[in-house]
């Protein structure tokens, strides 16, 4: 990412924030994504918004204890592309943004997939409302969403969703981002004052 992007104030940047759900994992296994979410705001404010979300085709069975968390069985995936046939689409929504995660380790993870892709820098929303929230108790997606009184916001941007669909849980962290930032009047703020929310893929 070029110094330009750094010194953007925030308002000026474009965003997109992704989710990843998984199958889950025993000791041994690795990990495999089972739905991606990404919606994307040209500007951070802008009501103007577009979104991508997919089942994902995993090699194995979805273990009982992810599907209790995100809903996804191994029955609901038949017929859904494989990962790399997502490539096309994965590009078109992240390339050129700053892209917002909250804790985003699983997607940077699961985005190695495409060496060389070049996405990036990553905001972390959890780390950003550790900072700006230090006394709320849990900081999970959902307690921040709840806290800042956005919950009702996120439905709004993805309707038929929950917690835990992929796409909801990216617009969860699209609208932290933007309450945190106008919660706190960081809109001429620039990326290099956030370094402890930055991650680089």
């Amino acid at each position: 990412m070029g110094a330009e992007m750094m010194q953007t104030p925030l308002a000026q940047l474009p965003f997109a924030a992704i989710d990843f759900e998984s199958a889950g994992s025993a000791p041994g296994e690795t990990d495999q994504p089972v739905q991606v979410g990404i919606i994307r705001a040209e500007n951070l404010f802008a009501d103007d918004i577009s979104s991508f979300d997919s089942y994902i085709a995993c090699r194995r069975p979805v273990r009982w204890s992810a599907a209790r968390i995100h809903g996804i069985t191994t029955e609901r995936l038949r017929g859904a592309p494989n990962f790399v046939d997502l490539w096309p689409a994965l590009r078109r929504m992240l390339e050129g943004c700053v892209v917002v995660g909250h804790n985003p380790s699983t997607e940077i993870r699961f985005l190695r997939a495409f060496p060389g892709h070049g996405f990036g820098p990553w905001l972390d929303t959890l780390a950003l409302s550790r900072q700006a929230m230090p006394t709320l108790g849990d900081h999970s997606l959902s307690s921040v969403c709840n806290a800042l009184r956005i919950t009702t916001e996120v439905e709004r941007l993805v309707p038929g969703r929950r917690w835990h669909d992929a796409l909801f849980d990216a617009a969860g962290s699209l609208a932290t981002l933007r309450a945190i930032v106008q919660g706190l009047d960081m809109g001429q703020t620039t990326l290099n004052r956030l370094t402890f929310a930055l991650h680089h893929a």
